[in-house]
């Protein structure tokens, strides 16, 4: 892709320039005109010899100069027809802003207009979008009214509505963009191109985006995960609609039941390592203070306050978002002491009292920077008769330049101290209104990644000799539009793939119930195999704890109470499964749906007949790094469990990491797999086994 062209071309035809006042052919030309692009500028427009006093082409064929971008501005049905042309004359991009394509349900246009583009190599920003705007070069290439300040954020969106909305309130935070696209569509270029060019891009420190939907969402996760954890990574900032929507919830499996589509993009966005703001005026806080302040080293957070409330409630969000209060050194409280009220707290939160004025602050932020404890500083003013806002902003600002430590300012107020604010945001000094916003915005500012190992980046890799085995029973089943694989066969493929599974059979008849049960050794459960069966317990299809003693009256047992329940279930047998000791470990549930968009979501949790109940999941997408099974697993509550509780043994997190590895590359191998579950998975000191499976296929 050559997206220098969209962003530094030498030369522009606008297709579809129009002599009509508040128009979208002639609010771009006017913009392109008026707003310092120092290129070329070709209106094209059959019916117009000249348009605000350039010179009119009637095709794009005929300008008499070269092209390097083209931006249309047609009706849609003529899109392909001047793509054509543009490709002819040689240009490079595109930026379609004409609607009427995939968004309509003309999904026919929409490939047409990608292939002419791939033909021709150009890339293509839209269709249907607002438009690009380069403020380095003044170029608005756009129906946005305004030009945004130049600055070190780009700024990518789905959403026209959203990127006018953020043009018209930047200005306010005193924010500028190095790089502002609406992307559309999509159709060609979407957020993992533009990431590439954006992480190699001098100007871009941030990288902001709107998103609804990721047409690559695989793409995007490997691009992202390359920039989050290179030597110079570039904070990504996601702000995505659709949280609420569930998108399982007609599901079979449990995985499936508890996965809603938001679930997937969080972990996506947990494993790419993008920073993900809930709420509009969080993604602003999040960019005004990633492109302004400096990285903190560390996550010891000093206060300092004039008022002893806002403080403390400054030590609680620091301590609820995962940071450390700084432990004040004993040099810097004895520098502090001569120097500040008696009354004052001289710990942290440091408390200068509500009559601090300028001298004051100033001395106490100069003193703190310098402890080699601290690697932050949140400097919190609430209006009081004696406050200087606007002589304490400048010495803040003065301080900031001299240390590379990170320094957030917080002013608690509007009117007071608006003229302070002011001075802060003009010197592109990170702050916010309330201190809770600048401790968030802290925390997100730590790296998880910088110091991860070669072997935590690595997607572990496990040798199947029976593969094609797999492939052949699954495609059997699949042909056969048998999607719901019996648990004797989800068992038989796991153990195929290295799993550790209890030993098992299927009984047909009584006296085989009772073979089987010799054969394996007492105490058995069985279950009821049936394709119409899903939750056998809720049927009475599993009888536990079953001898040889009672084996014949547990297999008739279970046919009776199918057949009372479930009287039209097509029945294949009866399983006899080795019976674990439950008392030796816990019960995981691993599993995996398939979301619509984003493919495989693997889950991991606390298990057993009330997974539904607590709820405590964590999920990933494969291929799984080391790091991702990690930090799937240190984010569920029952960590605590495998850690070893109240005198018990810890249990093998190794083996469950490994098992997580091993699902992972099973979803890559086989990906007409739908859902699965494992569940229990039976995690002990010393192992882990499958004790119940389903694996439910991709209808073909």
């Amino acid at each position: 892709m050559n997206l220098d062209s969209v962003f530094y071309p030498k030369s522009i035809a606008l297709i579809g320039a129009s002599t009509k006042p508040q128009s979208v052919g002639n609010d771009i030309l006017k913009n392109l005109i008026e707003q310092g692009y120092k290129g070329e500028i070709y209106p094209v427009n059959p019916s117009a010899p000249e348009i605000l006093g350039k010179k009119s082409y009637s095709s794009v064929l005929e300008v008499d100069g070269e092209v390097e971008l083209v931006i249309v501005a047609v009706p849609a049905k003529f899109v392909p027809q001047v793509l054509r042309e543009s490709g002819e004359k040689g240009a490079k991009s595109a930026i379609v802003i004409s609607a009427g394509f995939k968004e309509m349900g003309n999904l026919d246009l929409e490939k047409e207009i990608v292939d002419i583009c791939k033909q021709y190599d150009i890339s293509l920003i839209g269709p249907n979008c607002l438009g690009v705007i380069a403020p380095e070069i003044g170029m608005n290439a756009s129906f946005a009214s305004i030009m945004p300040k130049f600055g070190n954020i780009a700024f990518l969106s789905q959403s026209g509505a959203i990127c006018t909305a953020i043009l018209d309130y930047a200005p306010k935070l005193g924010i500028g963009f190095s790089k502002f696209v609406s992307l559309g569509n999509k159709a060609l270029v979407d957020e993992a191109e533009l990431l590439e060019y954006l992480y190699n891009d001098k100007n871009t420190r941030v990288i902001g985006l709107y998103i609804e939907e990721l047409p690559n969402p695989k793409a995007f996760l490997e691009v992202a995960q390359r920039i989050s954890t290179s030597a110079n990574p570039k904070p990504i900032i996601v702000l995505k609609s659709g949280r609420t929507t569930e998108g399982a919830s007609a599901s079979a499996s449990h995985t499936g039941a508890l996965a809603g589509s938001d679930k997937g993009y969080q972990s996506l966005f947990d494993q790419a390592g993008v920073i993900r703001a809930n709420t509009i005026a969080e993604f602003f806080n999040y960019l005004n203070i990633f492109a302004n302040a400096k990285l903190p080293k560390g996550d010891r957070v000093a206060i300092i306050t004039n008022a002893g409330g806002p403080g403390v409630l400054t030590a609680d969000a620091v301590i609820e978002n995962g940071l450390k209060l700084a432990t004040i050194s004993q040099t810097t409280i004895d520098k502090l002491t001569p120097n500040l009220p008696p009354a004052s707290n001289l710990h942290n939160p440091i408390d200068i009292l509500g009559d601090a004025k300028e001298d004051r602050y100033k001395f106490s932020l100069e003193t703190v920077v310098l402890d080699e404890n601290v690697d932050s500083i949140i400097v919190l003013m609430t209006p009081q008769s004696m406050t200087e806002p606007v002589i304490t902003a400048k010495s803040i600002i003065d301080i900031s330049k001299k240390t590379d430590k990170t320094i957030i300012a917080v002013y608690m107020g509007q009117e007071q101290l608006q003229e302070g604010l002011h001075i802060l945001e003009e010197n592109n000094i990170p702050h916010t209104h309330f201190p809770e916003e600048a401790v968030l915005s802290l925390s997100k500012m730590i790296n998880p990644n910088t110091n991860l190992t070669k072997e935590q980046l690595e997607v572990k890799s496990f040798v199947i000799d029976q593969k094609s085995e797999i492939q052949l029973i699954l495609e059997n089943y699949q042909k056969n539009n048998y999607l719901a694989i019996p648990e004797f066969e989800a068992v038989n493929i796991l153990e195929k793939y290295g799993f550790d599974t209890l030993k098992y059979k299927i009984a047909k008849t009584e006296e085989e119930a009772y073979q089987i049960t010799e054969q394996i050794g007492v105490p058995v459960v069985m279950k009821i195999v049936s394709e119409d069966i899903l939750h056998k317990s809720d049927v009475g299809g599993v009888v536990l704890n079953i001898t040889k003693d009672n084996a014949r009256e547990s297999y008739n047992r279970i046919l009776d109470n199918v057949a009372k329940n479930v009287p039209k279930a097509r029945i294949q047998g009866i399983l006899i499964v080795e019976m674990a000791n439950l008392k030796e470990g816990s019960e995981f549930i691993v599993g995996c749906s398939t979301d619509p968009s984003l493919g495989h979501l693997l889950m991991v949790g606390y298990g057993g007949i009330f997974v539904e109940v607590f709820k405590d999941i964590a999920f990933g997408i494969p291929p799984l790094r080391l790091v991702d099974i990690e930090n799937m697993i240190d984010s569920l509550k029952s960590k605590a469990i495998l850690e070893g509780v109240r005198g018990q043994s810890p249990l093998s997190k190794e083996l469950l990491i490994d098992t997580l590895g091993r699902m992972s590359q099973l979803l890559i191998d086989f990906p007409m797999i739908e859902e699965l579950d494992i569940n229990p998975l039976l995690v002990t000191p010393n192992s882990v086994k499958v004790l119940d499976a389903r694996i439910t296929l991709k209808k073909i």
